[in-house]
């Protein structure tokens, strides 16, 4: 999250008015992050996150604004986006609705494109256990089973013709070896893309972005209690893809050495047991995982660079260090199997 737009308070006020969430009391940017404008918003009513869109059109955001809403209607502890009560929802099948057809969830704020959801209870946790990764693995799996009957369909705007065509704009700005691992690992992932393996993958919503900061957790006040998951939030990178791909966006950060980019086995057993405890991985799942994890890394590395080397102007932005997920996809690259003690005892059953 940044701040790319300044917002004034009587429009933001003006907006969580018309919304009937009472007066603005409260209206602070958020630090972090690189792609929207965020701001927490505090009114008579509670505590909510104020977001505008800067790359993200107004015929793209209903897909991601409407996947919230059937999440948290499915019991998922998504942020509900909130809604305009002037506005009727469209009727129809969802994937009948013209694009152009307002939305209830989308307003505009200082000419951009906005949505205002409440904040999460919890913190992130950013030095998580296995216990952390139990829940999430668990939640990620029910996430993807709730997604099954949602009717819209977007492509994942950050999948693989956006890391060919963002490649040659990067490349310029790398050293002959990071040049070289590149190039490889593109024209694996093309080629791995054109697999029948990969076309058995099971699909649908995914988030896609699912990083240690964009997941909320409470420990209820007792200090040794387990942690419990409270919150998912951030789903502007969502898009329709592999189930098995967000699964090692989350493994790619959940489960390594923040400092290496080695792949930790405590955590990862425990996120990929607690996933299959609700959702059992296919037999391509379980061939393509490698491929996959490097896959996430190569996402990751890519636009990383692209924000780094050609960043955009904006009060409170950090750009990523994009030599993490460098050090990511070269371990996962050099140890492929490193998961796979993990997936045995799965094989065997």
């Amino acid at each position: 999250m940044a701040v790319f737009t300044e917002v004034q308070f009587g429009e933001a006020d003006a907006l969580v008015q018309r919304l009937g969430m009472g007066a603005l009391c409260e209206l602070r940017g958020i630090e972090g992050g690189i792609e929207n404008t965020n701001y927490f918003a505090t009114t008579e009513s509670g505590e909510f996150v104020l977001t505008l869109f800067e790359r993200l059109s107004a015929e793209q955001l209903p897909y991601y604004l409407c996947l919230m809403k059937h999440l948290a209607g499915a019991g998922l502890p998504v942020p509900a986006p909130v809604a305009d009560p002037a506005v009727a929802p469209p009727t129809g099948h969802a994937l009948s609705i013209p694009a152009q057809a307002p939305c209830e969830l989308l307003h505009h704020v200082a000419g951009k494109p906005a949505a205002l959801v409440q904040k999460l209870s919890g913190r992130s946790e950013l030095a998580p256990t296995a216990a952390h990764c139990t829940e999430l693995g668990a939640m990620l799996a029910r996430m993807h089973l709730a997604g099954r009957d949602y009717p819209r369909i977007q492509p994942n705007l950050r999948g693989l013709p956006w890391w060919n065509e963002t490649a040659p704009v990067v490349l310029p700005h790398m050293d002959e070896a990071q040049s070289a691992l590149l190039r490889a690992e593109l024209a694996y992932q093309n080629h791995v893309a054109e697999s029948s393996a990969y076309a058995a993958l099971p699909r649908g919503p995914v988030h896609a972005d699912m990083f240690r900061d964009n997941v909320m957790f409470a420990t209820d006040g007792a200090p040794a209690a387990p942690p419990r998951l409270t919150g998912v939030f951030d789903f502007y990178f969502a898009g329709t893809d592999t189930w098995l791909f967000d699964l090692a966006v989350c493994l790619n950060d959940w489960a390594i050495d923040l400092a290496s980019g080695r792949h930790d086995a405590a955590r990862a057993d425990a996120l990929l047991a607690a996933y299959e405890s609700v959702r059992r991985l296919n037999a391509s799942e379980r061939a393509l995982l490698p491929a996959m994890l490097r896959a996430a890394a190569l996402r990751f590395w890519i636009s990383r660079l692209w924000d780094f080397h050609l960043p955009r102007e904006a009060s409170m932005l950090k750009p990523h260090d994009p030599t993490h997920f460098e050090r990511v996809l070269r371990e996962r690259a050099t140890h492929p199997h490193a998961i796979a003690h993990v997936l045995e005892p799965a094989l065997a059953a």
